[in-house]
């Protein structure tokens, strides 16, 4: 599989509606689809789930990342919910 790096942007609402469905996701155990700059793909219910913050001179980040083996994303796709 080819390598992928990408980043979308979204409106404050977009992005706290696709929050709260991940939430929903991450706490009834389940996986989960997510379309990303047109591609859409399935986290698994037990990828690894951290927080990231860096700091620059004059700039700071905060990303949500979640992690999986590419093993791990061959589950059912009918139990996936749409985020």
């Amino acid at each position: 599989m080819a390598e992928r790096d990408v980043e979308r942007e979204y409106s404050v609402a977009d992005f706290a509606a696709k929050l709260r469905r991940l939430a929903d996701a991450l706490e009834s155990g389940k996986p989960f689809r997510i379309q990303v700059a047109g591609e859409r793909f399935t986290v698994p219910k037990n990828a690894q789930v951290s927080v990231e913050h860096e700091r620059g001179d004059d700039e700071e980040e905060i990303e949500f990342q979640l992690k999986w083996s590419l093993a791990d994303a061959d589950e059912d796709p009918d139990d996936d919910t749409e985020v």
